[in-house]
């Protein structure tokens, strides 16, 4: 006994104990900062770098609904684009995702965009039920972690089942293939109301690399009401955490 307890001591603390406050690498990267003084020419080449055509060629803005996270703009122009290692960038609308130059606040929701039933009714518990809607396996991953042992999520009561029944809404990764977006209404209207909408990485907010590509259909993202955007590719656990404590209000 006591060797074990000897053992579990030189574990430490396994666990994250403040899920709010927690720090992630200075290589991690998150909110962009853009210069006030990028020029127009700079940010053309950098809009032209871009693989997802997330830089408006026009005003210089970060599209973080669209953003890959590859830092190939802020390589080109260093000092004028950096990527922080902020994680908290989650939002509840569309536009709340876009980086201006100059803009140097946090990303934070837009408190009267929150549905009144959500935290009347989940604020204790929120079951959700993951659907991968053509992705990659990279942000079904991250999501998973956020039940694991260090971020242990369901301290909070919010845990993924794997029934629609059993869930009070829907998390869906991926582009929304055209072949899975049958699945994906049948899992929605199998989920009892109200329930809400989460679209975790970029690939589900805009259809990341593959947007415009005929194999998507984003049919069901444009006819449904959104509750929580949370950017990355893949998406940080933490961004997902501290974004559904954010529309929770916990």
């Amino acid at each position: 006994m006591l060797n074990k307890l000897k053992v579990l001591r030189s574990h430490g603390v396994q666990y994250v104990r403040d899920l709010r406050t927690q720090p992630v690498s200075e290589l991690f990267r998150g909110r962009p900062l853009i210069s006030d003084s990028i020029t127009n020419s700079e940010i053309s080449a950098a809009a032209s770098l871009c693989p997802v055509n997330a830089i408006n060629n026009g005003t210089g803005a970060i599209d973080l609904g669209k953003c890959v996270f590859c830092r190939e703009c802020a390589f080109l122009l260093p000092g004028k684009i950096t990527f922080t290692n902020d994680y908290k960038i989650a939002a509840n609308t569309r536009e709340s995702l876009i980086i201006n130059p100059g803009d140097n606040e946090r990303i934070t929701l837009d408190e009267n965009k929150v549905r009144t039933e959500i935290r009347k009714l989940f604020r204790g518990a929120l079951k959700l039920r993951q659907v991968s809607a053509g992705g990659d396996n990279s942000s079904e991953m991250e999501l998973a972690a956020t039940g694991n042992v260090n971020f242990d999520f369901g301290r909070y009561g919010v845990e993924f089942v794997a029934s629609p029944r059993h869930a009070d809404g829907i998390v869906i990764t991926g582009p929304v293939s055209e072949n899975m977006e049958k699945a994906l209404r049948i899992c929605y209207d199998a989920i009892p109301d109200p329930k809400i909408i989460i679209l975790a990485g970029t690939d589900a907010i805009s259809g990341g690399i593959f947007e415009g590509s005929p194999a998507i259909s984003r049919k069901f993202i444009e006819e449904h009401h959104i509750d929580l955007y949370v950017p990355g590719n893949p998406v940080h656990p933490l961004t997902f955490i501290n974004g559904v404590m954010d529309l929770l209000g916990i």
